[in-house]
Formats: C-alpha cells, structure tokens, sequence
C-alpha cells in the first residue's frame, strides 16, 4: 500500500492537462528561497498552497500547466512558492523515529543493513539507560535482539557512529541523500539533488 502523498507525487508525471489535481503539490520555500525541508520535502497540497496565495502569505514562483476555475477566475495552479515572512528552523528537532532514522541514515548502527529497523538503548534501560538522542541509536531487529540487554560492549557490538543530538540543519543534510522518486521540472532549481555546478 501506497502512502496518498507519493501516489499524488507520482501522479504529477502525468499529462499536466489531464493530472489530477492532487498530483499537483507545491514546493514550499522559506523567504530565503530554501526548501523549509528536503526529508520529508516541504510540499503542500494545492489547495493549501492557492489558500496562501490569496491570504497573500506566498508569492508564487513557478506554476503547473493546469488551471483551476470559478465562474469568474482562473489560476495555474502554483508548482514552487515561497513565504513571504521568514520561518527560524527550530536549532534542535524532535526526538521521533523518523528523525533517528534520519539521524543515522536509515542503517543498523551495528552492522549496516537498512531494513527491519526499530531503535536500541545503548545503554540499557534496565540499566538505567534513558531515552535520549545520546542513547538511542537505529538497530536492525536481529542485532536488537542479539544485543538484548546489555551494553555495546558487553555484547562485542561496537556502534559504527555514537549516538549525538543532531541539529536541525544536520538532519537536512541528510535529508538531501534521500531525494524523492519524483521532482517535478519547476523543482529543480530550488534544490540541490545532482545538480551540476557550474565555474
């Protein structure tokens, strides 16, 4: 099963006079014209994105091929926008799942395997270990289990990178080696995916 945000991604590949509307999303961009974030890729849907614009809290940067109408209006959908007022990132980010995958790049700290992950205690709770940046890490669940409760050091798993708090700014770094399976075309300016540079 499809998560409904990358079928209406997939979906924009599609003839932009027939698409439907939900694969037409728009990128989002700070005031700066940087991405508010690249994993998961800022992208709002159409309706969100039109809503801004007449609340005059974006300015439209690029557009899709595909109108929208009323009786009396019509407007390409908007493909690229960028707030108008700046937004500070947070210097820290959440502690969740999603960002300790990131954190750790979607790999078992003990052996490197990107699948069947879930999240370890390096020092155990049962022995007192919290659950911290700084004490959780990625795990593959057999090396979950071979590691039980003990310590790395205590089961000879030695952790290929410490746990630390990462910054904002590190996890979008990150973020940037995992690009989406689709970039609509107006996209590819704003972000820096295998974009060549040029001297």
């Amino acid at each position: 099963m499809f998560h409904p945000e990358i079928l209406a991604v997939q979906e924009a590949a599609r003839d932009p006079e027939t698409r439907h509307l939900d694969g037409c999303p728009a990128l989002v961009l700070n005031a700066d014209y940087t991405p508010l974030s690249y994993y998961p890729l800022s992208v709002w849907p159409w309706q969100t994105a039109i809503k801004a614009v007449f609340l005059e809290r974006v300015d439209i940067v690029d557009h899709y091929e595909r109108e929208v109408r009323s009786a009396r209006f019509a407007m390409k959908l908007p493909s690229v926008i960028a707030l108008k007022s700046y937004v500070k990132p947070s210097e820290h980010p959440a502690f969740t799942r999603f960002n300790l995958f990131l954190r750790d790049r979607f790999q078992c700290q003990y052996c490197g395997v990107g699948k069947d992950l879930t999240f370890d205690h390096v020092i155990p709770r049962a022995q007192g270990g919290r659950t911290t940046w700084e004490n959780v890490a990625t795990a593959c669940s057999p090396c979950n289990l071979k590691k039980g409760g003990r310590t790395p050091k205590q089961a000879h798993m030695p952790l290929h990178i410490s746990p630390i708090r990462p910054t904002s700014w590190q996890l979008q770094d990150h973020g940037k080696s995992f690009p989406p399976n689709y970039l609509h075309q107006s996209w590819r300016d704003w972000l820096y995916w295998d974009i060549e540079l040029l001297a």
